[in-house]
């Protein structure tokens, strides 16, 4: 049983689930993930092009790119979050295909793959939306920096809480919180973490396509990506310290 099905309480037929479905169209989910991740980027790249227009002061800038994202990633993970469970994220979709693998009706290989390539390319789209709306060039790689070692333990620690939440939301039945909780902890993190928290391969790479505040070389990609899988393995092994023992207990009965 993945981590979405585990978090729905049972229903009657008069109570009709929220979280997703496990029969809907892998085409409507796929295109989910493309849109939603789409959007997401071109709501933290817009966002950031937005703040630098508007003043010079980088504390602002984090701020109002920070709320601009909090607010729009809560609004898509509630809107398509039924439709597909809202990952917009590689190593979320990843961590649920290897919670899920024992499962016949879990991710399998194929539904994984289509999601995590729906997010790339959906998180490249978003980017060049954000520029072409500010009528900057459609394509410009970016020249910010971020290969720093204290960047990417950052990531590490932006990603491990990140799948620590969704997964802990998932065991404690507490997953209709997802929308504000993830939204919240993103917001969190852009200022706790000193990587202001990518915390995702997919955004990570479309960042990439901007030379904007958002923007990430293309040069520290793998260093991110990389450790940002790392963050999502140790975010599951706290998962399975945190909160095993509730599966424990349910299967002892």
């Amino acid at each position: 049983m993945n981590a979405i099905d585990e978090a729905r309480p049972e229903t009657t037929e008069a109570e009709p689930l929220a979280a997703e479905p496990p029969a809907m169209p892998l085409l409507n989910r796929v295109a989910a993930e493309l849109v939603g991740t789409a959007a997401l980027v071109a709501v933290v790249v817009g966002s950031g092009i937005q703040a630098t227009e508007l003043t010079q002061d980088v504390g602002l800038q984090l701020l109002a790119n920070s709320l601009a994202t909090v607010f729009g990633l809560g609004v898509l993970i509630l809107l398509l979050g039924p439709v597909s469970g809202a990952h917009f994220n590689p190593v979320v979709t990843l961590a649920e295909w290897w919670t899920g693998r024992h499962d016949p009706k879990g991710l399998g290989p194929r539904e994984t793959a289509a999601y995590v390539l729906a997010q790339i390319v959906g998180a490249i789209g978003g980017a060049v939306l954000a520029d072409a709306m500010f009528g900057k060039a459609l394509v410009t790689w970016s020249t910010h920096d971020r290969s720093a070692g204290h960047l990417l333990l950052g990531e590490v620690v932006a990603t491990a809480g990140l799948v620590l939440l969704i997964f802990g939301l998932a065991r404690t039945d507490h997953l209709r919180f997802a929308p504000v909780a993830v939204a919240s902890y993103i917001g969190a993190a852009y200022w706790f973490t000193s990587s202001t928290s990518f915390a995702n391969p997919a955004v990570s790479i479309g960042r990439a396509f901007t030379d904007s505040f958002a923007g990430i070389a293309p040069a520290s990609l793998p260093g991110f990506i990389g450790v940002q899988l790392i963050g999502g393995v140790l975010g599951l092994a706290l998962v399975a310290l945190v909160f095993d023992h509730r599966r424990r207990a349910a299967g002892s009965k």
